[in-house]
C-alpha cells in the first residue's frame, strides 16, 4: 500500500508516467479531478503537506505542452483548487485552530510546522497568503494560521486569490513553455529537484537568521 502511494505520487512529478497515468487509470475527466484533489489537499488539508505543489504544477505544464492535456483548463481547475484549499484551511483554523495547536506530535503531524508558519505570519502579515504559496508546509498551514489568528476574510480571500492565480499560473505556464526543451527534458529530475530546493530556500535562510540573532 505504501509503495503504491511513493509510485504515485513520483507519477506526479514526473511527465513520461503522468502522461502514462492520464491516459490508463486517469483518462478524461478523471485526471482532471485527480489532479484537482491534489492541489486542494495539498493546499486545504493539513495532513496533505507531503504533497507535491510546485514540482507537480511544472510537471502539468509539460505534459499539457506535449498535447496531453489543456492548459487553459488545467490553469482554471488547478486555480479553483488553490483557492478552495486555502478557503478550507481557513475555516479549519477559525473552528478548531486552539484545539489543534494544542495536540501532541504523531508521526504525520509536527506543532513545529505550525509555530513555524506563525512566526512566518507575524513577520509578513496579510502577504504571508501569497509569498506562502511558494513555500512547501508554509503553503499548506498559512491558511490555517490565518484563520486560528481570525483575520478578516475579506481581507483573507484577496491575498488568497491573488496568490492561488499567481501560483499556479507561474508554475505551470513554467512547465508549459520551458519543457520542450530538450535540455530541460534530458534532466528533469535535476530541474525537478531545482524547484523544489529553490522552493525550501526562504525558510532554511529564515531559520538560519533566527539562530544568528538567538546566539
Amino acid at each position: 500500500m505504501v509503495q503504491t502511494v511513493i509510485d504515485f505520487l513520483r507519477s506526479l512529478t514526473n511527465p513520461e508516467r503522468l502522461i502514462l497515468l492520464l491516459s490508463t487509470l486517469l483518462s478524461g475527466w478523471l485526471g482532471y479531478t485527480a489532479l484537482f484533489g491534489v492541489v486542494f489537499a495539498e493546499t486545504g488539508l493539513l495532513l496533505g503537506f507531503f504533497l507535491p505543489g510546485d514540482s507537480l504544477l511544472f510537471t502539468v505544464g509539460v505534459v499539457a505542452g506535449a498535447g496531453q492535456l489543456d492548459i487553459v483548463l488545467v490553469n482554471v481547475l488547478l486555480m479553483a483548487a488553490a483557492v478552495l484549499g486555502d478557503t478550507v484551511g481557513y475555516w479549519l483554523g477559525r473552528k478548531a485552530g486552539p484545539h489543534i495547536f494544542n495536540r501532541p506530535d504523531s508521526r504525520l503531524f509536527k506543532r513545529e510546522h505550525l509555530m513555524r508558519t506563525h512566526e512566518f505570519y507575524e513577520k509578513y502579515g496579510g502577504k504571508t497568503i501569497v509569498y506562502a504559496r511558494f513555500i512547501p508546509i508554509i503553503r499548506t498551514f498559512a491558511p490555517f494560521v490565518a484563520g486560528v489568528g481570525e483575520m478578516n476574510y475579506l481581507h483573507f480571500l484577496t491575498f488568497n486569490v491573488f496568490g492561488g492565480i499567481g501560483w499556479v499560473f507561474m508554475m505551470t505556464m513554467l512547465g508549459y513553455k520551458l519543457g520542450g526543451v530538450p535540455i530541460i527534458r534530458a534532466h528533469f529530475e535535476k530541474v525537478i529537484l531545482g524547484i523544489i530546493l529553490i522552493s525550501i530556500l526562504p525558510p532554511i535562510l529564515e531559520a538560519l537568521r533566527s539562530r544568528r540573532k538567538r546566539a
